[in-house]
């Protein structure tokens, strides 16, 4: 099976931390900025651990500075995206790192990301849309200013409304505010949880930010009625299983929950999170689960499926990716 080849819908990634090394390297060149020290000798981006991780992730983005810095690297995300076979890709896009949470500035960054979007969309095929990201270690009251921008901003391009960061950074109900701000102005929501809290903190996420979706949610293998409460909701999981192998969230491929949590009904989806960081693709992940799980072309047909109904896009858009994913008759 060719895996890089099958067409594909991946709803959990960063678009700064999707960012190829050598473009932000590059970027940083071209300003004069130094963030030499967040580079491996062979170009990659180095970290030791996830805490350490946030600090590079955040340093990368400094030579971020303009709308046209974001046009470019929505353009080389999506070619890099799509040139693994995704035809529909969700990405969280942050206020804190557009403008400063600035409506106006923020504003014109999303016209350039919408720009580029729209010319990788008819260039390359691929369907892109945005997840207003408040970021969690930023505290409540910052998170507050990327859901007001996500809610002034709302349409065609920003359909969702999430929260990113440092999982342990307060309870999810310090930010309930947020979420009924960004669910009021018609957004749908998303956030991560379970990645590092536990069981305890993807059943307060689902409970006090009443989301649609998990960003990985794996913690919740550890309880057997949360995986059920999961289930009966529908509450769907962007599980990134390669993310979790490089950050140690799990031991190793091995003893990753995905196919259990499968097996117990829960929904779950597949995603690279920021994939240059963590050294893997789609293509990757596939192959992974394919070598590790034994999932072949109706597992992934399966996933796609989940993702594709999960997906934050109105239901034109999502007839047309539909479309994409039917077997293509030899």
């Amino acid at each position: 099976m060719n895996f890089k080849d099958i067409p594909k819908v991946e709803l959990h990634t960063h678009l700064e931390g999707s960012a190829p090394p050598a473009f932000i390297a590059g970027l940083a060149r071209e300003k004069n900025i130094d963030i030499s020290g967040i580079f491996n000798a062979d170009g990659s981006y180095a970290f030791r651990d996830f805490d350490h991780f946030l600090k590079v992730y955040e340093a990368a983005c400094e030579p971020l500075q303009s709308p046209e810095d974001f046009r470019r690297l929505t353009m080389a995300v999506l070619e890099e995206t799509a040139a693994h076979g995704v035809v529909y890709m969700e990405t969280f896009v942050s206020p804190d790192f557009c403008g400063g949470g600035d409506v106006s500035a923020w504003r014109d960054y999303l016209a350039a990301m919408q720009d580029a979007a729209d010319e990788a969309e008819r260039t390359m095929g691929i369907t892109l849309r945005g997840i207003v990201t408040g970021i969690r270690h930023f505290g409540p009251d910052q998170c507050k200013v990327a859901a007001r921008c996500a809610a002034e901003t709302k349409g065609d391009f920003i359909t969702g409304f999430g929260m990113a960061g440092g999982e342990m950074a307060g309870r999810p109900g310090d930010y309930a505010y947020s979420f009924d701000m960004a669910r009021e102005a018609g957004l749908q929501l998303t956030a991560h949880a379970g990645e590092w809290g536990g069981p305890s903190m993807v059943a307060e996420t689902i409970r006090d930010l009443k989301v649609e979706r998990i960003g990985h949610g794996i913690g919740a293998i550890d309880d057997p009625n949360l995986m059920e409460e999961i289930a009966d909701k529908g509450v769907v999981l962007e599980v990134c299983p390669g993310s979790n192998v490089v950050l140690k969230a799990v031991t190793g491929w091995g003893a990753h929950p995905i196919a259990k949590l499968r097996d117990a009904g829960v929904p779950v989806t597949v995603s690279t999170d920021d994939p240059p960081f963590f050294h893997t693709t789609m293509t990757a992940e596939y192959e992974m689960l394919a070598k590790t799980f034994g999932w072949g072309e109706d597992d992934f047909r399966a996933l796609n499926e989940t993702a594709l109904n999960a997906a934050f896009c109105d239901e034109e858009t999502r007839a047309r990716v539909a479309k994409r994913l039917e077997p293509k008759n030899d």
